[in-house]
């Protein structure tokens, strides 16, 4: 279903901050070229809390049309209101996407049992597999375990991706929730460890930079190649904190602009990379060799 390499794709704008739907395709383009296992549009990356619903579903729409049926195109639709969410998971499912992505409500802070309730009510309206997303160090919520167990037995939930960067609560979902379950990295700098630890894949940032490398990273970690995939590692860990220097996706989009794949915008609150960041994340993109 969703395995190896999937790329947290950009939502490419222009210098005024409109959507640029053409350098959108070329990216889409790109990826399938460079061996990317799937694409997620509208997560973290994609800036999803200031893309319109008007956007979104023209971003949706093109992705399907570009890539549906060659690559597994996963909708990130999830808001910190529970009827949004919803909303916005429908709204994907009529675009035809494979897959969608609900992040834990922010903001709000629910407690376990206001998150159990929010995600099976979002699974209840979507018709196509969904996969939770907890990433506690942007939302300021965390989904335990135990609840991630409660929620596995709903039909359409398929699956996590865990961006606490800690290996060990992994594998506990793992153990909690059996191998029918997906496990997805939501961070770069761990990925390697949690899909030779029996992780499916990784939802990654620096695959819009390294597409083939991550892939290959991801390929070597999930045939059980430790010393293949520490070596792709290596190389690659000077950029998996370089693309973190600033929140995501500055870093990670100032570099694709760099490359020439999309131009320079960024959507207020964002604000470009501040100019003291450049040399380290140069360096960084030079010894992955994507310069």
């Amino acid at each position: 279903m969703f395995r190896g390499s999937i790329v947290a794709l950009v939502t490419p704008m222009t210098e005024s901050g409109e959507v640029d739907y053409g350098a959108f395709e070329s990216l889409l383009d790109w990826h399938a070229a460079k061996g990317s296992d799937g694409v997620l549009v509208l997560g973290t990356t994609g800036e999803a809390p200031t893309v319109t619903d008007a956007e979104a579903d023209e971003l949706l729409r093109r992705a399907v049309r570009r890539l549906g049926g060659q690559l597994p195109i996963i909708a990130g639709t999830g808001t910190n209101a529970t009827a949004s969410s919803v909303e916005r998971t429908r709204r994907a499912c009529e675009q035809g996407v494979d897959g969608v992505l609900v992040v834990t409500p922010y903001y709000n802070r629910p407690g376990q049992e206001g998150l159990a309730r929010h995600f099976s009510t979002v699974a209840d309206a979507s018709s196509v597999p969904m996969v939770l997303y907890n990433v506690p160090s942007r939302t300021a919520c965390d989904l335990l375990p135990e609840t991630v167990e409660r929620l596995a037995e709903h039909p359409r939930i398929v699956g996590i991706k865990d961006a606490t960067g800690q290996v060990g609560r992994a594998i506990e979902i793992m153990e909690r929730c059996g191998d029918d379950f997906l496990v997805l990295s939501g961070d770069d700098a761990t990925c390697r460890e949690l899909m030779l630890a029996g992780g499916q894949g990784v939802i990654s940032v620096t695959a819009n930079v390294a597409p083939t490398l991550m892939r290959e990273l991801a390929d070597a970690a999930l045939e059980g190649d430790a010393a293949r995939s520490m070596a792709i590692d290596d190389q690659l860990r000077p950029l998996h904190r370089a693309l973190f220097l600033e929140p995501n996706p500055v870093p990670v989009k100032w570099a694709l602009a760099r490359l020439g794949l999309i131009p320079p915008g960024i959507r207020l609150p964002l604000t470009p990379l501040e100019r003291r960041h450049h040399a380290t994340l140069l360096a960084a993109m030079e010894q992955a060799q994507v310069l």
